[in-house]
């Protein structure tokens, strides 16, 4: 079965290393704040200008001023610090965030993604997506496989305005986990109980597969 939208930040959250700055972009990214292991510490960044995310709050935890980039709630974690945007994004800029984590609507075997805009559709902005994708130094992208008419999101070449060029290092979908290298999608992993022959079927850009693609673990 396809994962959740939990399931999906529960593997994302695999990923993550001890001491990583680690910036989650709106939507499935954020999840992957409620799933850092916790035999590690990471901290988490919001470019609206939070380092150190923690769990989604409790009701009693609840403050409305303590928001997110998708202007979610959130925790602050112990040893977190608030600054404004413009030194957030010097942060982004400046290379000292590890990994980032965004949704996308397409991406190719180049690399390449489209994440923000759909043409002749309602865009409030690019947000801080390019600034991430050219200065993240690890990028992961979450996303459905397919779109809700079944056409793939894995392409040969994108067709939506792009936001990064050869920029992307690995894809974490409903489906399968890819490495984007050498011009083509390598599959890495499936999710459980999804067999390969549906994964290459909803992948149009060309696909690697080894002669063995294990399933997720999840703990």
């Amino acid at each position: 079965m396809a994962l959740s939208r939990d399931q999906i930040a529960m593997r994302v959250a695999q990923e993550f290393q001890d001491g990583d700055y680690v910036n989650l972009g709106i939507g499935i990214p954020t999840l992957a704040a409620n799933f850092v292991p916790d035999n590690i510490e990471v901290m988490l960044q919001s470019e609206n200008g939070l380092l150190g995310m923690g769990p989604n709050p409790t009701e009693e935890q609840l403050d409305a001023d303590m928001i997110n980039a998708g202007k979610e709630t959130v925790t602050a974690a112990t040893g977190a610090s608030i600054f404004n945007s413009a030194e957030s994004f010097a942060m982004i800029r400046g290379g000292h965030v590890d990994f980032t984590v965004l949704g996308a609507f397409e991406v190719d075997v180049s690399g390449n993604i489209a994440s923000w805009m759909i043409p002749n559709k309602l865009i409030k902005g690019m947000g801080g997506a390019m600034d991430l994708v050219a200065g993240a130094k690890n990028i992961i992208v979450t996303m459905t496989h397919a779109d809700k008419h079944g056409n793939s999101k894995l392409l040969q070449t994108c067709t939506l305005p792009l936001t990064g060029v050869n920029c992307i290092t690995r894809i974490i979908t409903d489906l399968a986990v890819l490495e984007v290298k050498q011009g083509a999608f390598h599959l890495t992993e499936r999710a459980p109980g999804v067999s390969v022959d549906e994964i290459k079927s909803k992948t149009a850009g060309e696909l690697v597969v080894p002669n063995e693609v294990p399933e997720m673990v999840f703990a």
